[in-house]
């Protein structure tokens, strides 16, 4: 297994090594917080929003599709509250001048006290076996309950301070707990000051006639913009979702932890408009269900957790978070949120135009609740790889990298070697090949040993590896072996279909889950 401590390091080493990620513009020394996507990189990618896609707008009667425009009329953020409200409280370090979320400084302390306190829960369990009661020892041991106290203690007095902007409450509780530079290693922070994370632009070729842009920092105010439009033109009734996957764009300052939290990043979301009063009923549903569609990807139940917001926004009457156990720690995935009237709302007033909906069943006209589903496409993707990853050792003594990727989301799915490249081997796997292509992403791969070229395929996910040998002239058989167990099973050529539509079917895959 690859240590914990260098679990992150060897996350981004692989991902550029094995053409996954790139720092972008990386021969002008790159730009901070900014990635390109390499040629498996953006397999995998693309193969995560199909799966969510099919999920949420295909096997949903009640879900339409919208792809809106990255540029937006400047009065949408100001409905929104993005103009006004969409700050972030930065802190500086004296001596190393390097500049800080102040509320992620704080988040991380007390992660860290929750992480010390597992350590004691795991020890524990180690020491007394079958016999342990965790239940009881999280309730009774004083220095778990300490270190959770701590962590309680930190996050409630940050949501105060914040919900009151009393940012010196902020600064004084960062200098209380003893949180120094990750750099200098000091404790000497300048005042807390609040930075708005919009992008700024203009449109137009005059500059004394330009209207000023904005880059969107989110893609949900497309969809509500575009709600009676939508609602007109699908013939959709209440309850009913607007899904969309697209980008945007946050001037983060302190933009960090490689494609977790990104300067340009992408966005699945949904928005599911619901009767007034139904709100709380459908938040629930979508928990659950965005929970099952996490855990059908095979990750352990341990992985993920669930985080009630303790700040709710300004538009939020319920909020949590599904967090996911990073590298780096458990940090959030995905967001729910009862958004209530709050956005249809806003726009109709500065608008001017109604947003509304006339129920059929009711009689009666009304503005619409919204419940949201936002996942970040990025931070799936490094949720995915970066548990992928694997250093296994062998009963050989030797020791292998394997990127044990969910089969319906990697990159390649089947990889064809000619044993040699003689005696029309390679013919037959090119047969195989150009027969497999129309379904299935395939890799063709003559070069070096076969035990090679299944490590090369082992690094890049790729689930399934078909040897041709001589045995396949004459018997019309081939080789498959798994990526995970590395098992090998002899199969005949006309049944490699079969046994791939088994494996990577999108219904036998989510069903079986």
């Amino acid at each position: 297994m690859i240590d914990t401590e260098n679990k992150f390091k060897a996350v981004v080493s692989h991902a550029k090594e094995y053409g996954f990620v790139f720092a972008s513009s990386e021969i002008y020394d790159g730009l901070g917080a900014v990635y390109d996507y390499g040629p498996n990189g953006v397999e995998l990618k693309k193969n995560i929003k199909a799966y969510w896609w099919k999920s949420m707008v295909q096997l949903h009667q009640n879900i339409v599709g919208l792809d809106a425009a990255i540029l937006m009329h400047p009065k949408t953020w100001k409905a929104s509250g993005h103009i006004d409200a969409f700050n972030d409280p930065l802190i500086d370090n004296k001596d190393s001048k390097k500049r800080y979320r102040a509320d992620v400084l704080v988040e991380e302390y007390a992660e860290k006290r929750r992480q010390k306190a597992q350590k004691e829960i795991d020890k524990a369990k180690k020491r007394y076996g079958a016999a342990f009661n965790e239940q009881e020892f999280v309730t009774t041991n004083k220095r778990v309950l300490r270190y959770y106290q701590e962590a309680d203690t930190a996050i409630q007095r940050l949501t105060s301070a914040l919900e009151s902007d009393d940012l010196k409450g902020v600064k004084d509780l960062i200098v209380e707990l003893g949180i120094k530079c990750s750099v200098s290693g000091s404790a000497n922070w300048t005042d807390v000051k609040q930075f708005n994370l919009m992008f700024k632009t203009q449109l137009g070729a005059d500059a004394e006639t330009a209207m000023d842009l904005y880059l969107r920092p989110e893609t949900a105010q497309g969809i509500f913009v575009n709600f009676s439009n939508v609602q007109n033109t699908s013939r959709m009734k209440i309850p009913f979702g607007i899904a969309q996957i697209g980008k945007a764009f946050r001037n983060e300052i302190v933009a960090r932890q490689f494609v977790f939290r990104q300067r340009e990043f992408e966005q699945m979301e949904m928005q599911f408009f619901v009767r007034p009063g139904e709100e709380l009923k459908w938040f629930e549903y979508w928990k659950k269900e965005r929970e099952s569609w996490h855990r059908s990807l095979g990750f352990k139940t341990e992985d993920y957790r669930f985080h009630p917001h303790d700040k709710l926004a300004h538009y939020a009457n319920a909020a949590t978070d599904i967090e996911f156990n990073f590298p780096f720690g458990f940090k959030e995935l995905e967001g729910i949120h009862s958004r209530t009237d709050f956005d249809l709302s806003a726009h109709e007033r500065l608008s001017g135009k109604k947003l509304q909906f006339f129920d059929p069943e009711t009689k009666e006209r009304y503005t619409p609740y919204v419940i949201e589903t936002s996942v970040g496409m990025d931070r799936m993707f490094l949720a995915v790889f970066s548990k992928a990853l694997e250093e296994e050792q062998l009963d050989d003594g030797k020791t292998r990298t394997v990127l044990k990727l969910p089969a319906i989301l990697a990159p390649t799915k089947i990889a064809v070697f000619p044993l040699v490249k003689r005696d029309g081997l390679p013919e037959i796997a090119q047969e195989i090949v150009e027969d497999l292509k129309w379904d299935y992403q395939v890799l063709y791969d003559d070069k070096d040993t076969v035990g090679r070229r299944y490590r090369r395929q082992d690094a890049v996910g790729t689930p399934f590896c078909v040897t041709v040998d001589y045995e396949s002239k004459t018997e019309e058989s081939v080789t498959v072996r798994y990526r995970d167990s590395m098992e090998q099973k002899r199969i005949k050529i006309a049944e490699l279909k079969t046994l791939l539509h088994q494996e990577l079917d999108f219904r036998n895959w989510v069903e079986r889950k």
